[in-house]
């Protein structure tokens, strides 16, 4: 199945996985963009919006969902799916009212994450399926 153009923004402070993410993405054939924190993201300056968004739950300063509310705020807001290794009740609920396409919980495997990013890409935002 031919994956759907688009690029894919990953905001994830661990600098392994976030090398590992970028890598599986590349190798799947989508166009991907790496930052380490919600701040990094927004200083990018000027750029087109990404298909779709990748955000950890919790990073150093900003969160994925703080980072996420204020992108819908501005109207800039791609599909998005939450990855965290936090996986609580309260993170749950609070991702889940974001309406994300995918939540994955970590450690998650590569074919996961290109679905979900195939899934956001091809949908543009509608929620098809999430990792539970």
């Amino acid at each position: 199945m031919p994956k759907p153009p688009g690029t894919v923004a990953v905001v994830e402070d661990d600098a392994g996985l976030r090398a590992a993410m970028e890598r599986v993405l590349r190798s799947a054939g989508f166009a991907a963009s790496t930052f380490v924190s919600a701040e990094d993201y927004l200083e990018a300056g000027p750029r087109p919006s990404p298909g779709c968004l990748v955000l950890d739950v919790r990073l150093p300063g900003l969160s994925g969902p703080e980072l996420y509310r204020r992108l819908r705020r501005d109207g800039a807001a791609p599909p998005i799916i939450f990855v965290t290794a936090h996986d609580t009740v309260s993170v749950r609920e609070e991702v889940r009212a974001l309406d994300p396409v995918a939540f994955l919980k970590k450690p998650f495997e590569g074919d996961d994450l290109v679905r979900a990013v195939g899934e956001a890409l091809s949908s543009g935002g509608t929620k098809q399926s999430k990792s539970e």
